[in-house]
C-alpha cells in the first residue's frame, strides 16, 4: 500500500491507524498546495481531488476521504479491534463519529485554514467549532479514548484535527477531557512513530 500524505494534515490519521495496524505501507509525500509529488510527478494524476489523503492499494484499486481510508485500515487488522465488526450497532455508532469528524470538525476548522477569509467569518466558524467540541468533551467523560476503553480508528481521525486547535487560535484549556485526551493519545508508540515519521517530532 502506498499512503500519500501532507506533513501534518488528515492524512496523519491514516498514517497513526497504519503504525497501529501493524500494516506494510509505504509514504509518498506531497504538496497539496503545489499538487506535486515527492519525485516531482504531477499528483492529479493519482487523486484528481488533488487533497490527501489518498491510499494506493497493491492491486491498483485508489481510496480517497479520510473516514472511508481509515475504516478500511482498520478492517485489514481485525485482531487489533480498530473498528467493530460490519453489520453491528457498535460499527455503525464508530462511523457515527468518523462522520461527525469528517463533516464537522474537520470541515469547520477549514476556514481556519483560508488566508482570504475574513475575520468575521473565522469567529463565526471558532464559535460553532466550539458547540461541536463540546459534544466531543462529553462523550470523553470517563472514557480513556472516545468510545471507550480501546483506541479506533475514530480516535486516530480526532487526534489529528485537534492538533490544528493551537494553530487555529482554539484553547482546549476550556476542555479539560478533550486536552487530557490529546495528551494522552500523543504519548501512544504508534502515534509517535507516525509524527516522527512526518517530522512533527524531534528525532
Amino acid at each position: 500500500m502506498k499512503l500519500f500524505y501532507s506533513r501534518g494534515a488528515s492524512s496523519l490519521a491514516p498514517h497513526i491507524l497504519l503504525c497501529c495496524a501493524g500494516l506494510p505501507f509505504e509514504l509518498v509525500r506531497t504538496n497539496i498546495r503545489t499538487g506535486k509529488l515527492e519525485n516531482g510527478g504531477d499528483y492529479a494524476t493519482v487523486n484528481p481531488k488533488g487533497y490527501v489523503p489518498a491510499l494506493w492499494l497493491d492491486d491498483g484499486e485508489l481510496f480517497t476521504e479520510c473516514a472511508v481510508i481509515l475504516q478500511y485500515i482498520a478492517d485489514q487488522a481485525p485482531n487489533k479491534l480498530l473498528i467493530p465488526a460490519c453489520g453491528t450497532r457498535e460499527r455503525y455508532r464508530a462511523q457515527m463519529w468518523l462522520n461527525f469528524i469528517a463533516t464537522e470538525l474537520h470541515k469547520g476548522f477549514s476556514p481556519l485554514f483560508n488566508p482570504d477569509m475574513p475575520e468575521q467569518g473565522k469567529i463565526i466558524a471558532r464559535d460553532r467549532l466550539s458547540e461541536r467540541l463540546e459534544l466531543v468533551a462529553t462523550q470523553l467523560q470517563g472514557k480513556a479514548f472516545l468510545q471507550g476503553s480501546n483506541f479506533t480508528a475514530a480516535d486516530a481521525y480526532l487526534f489529528t484535527v485537534l492538533r490544528w486547535s493551537e494553530h487555529c487560535k482554539i484553547d482546549l484549556g476550556q476542555w479539560p477531557e478533550i486536552l487530557a485526551y490529546r495528551e494522552r493519545i500523543a504519548k501512544l508508540p504508534f502515534v509517535q512513530a507516525a509524527m516522527r515519521s512526518e517530522g512533527l517530532l524531534e528525532q
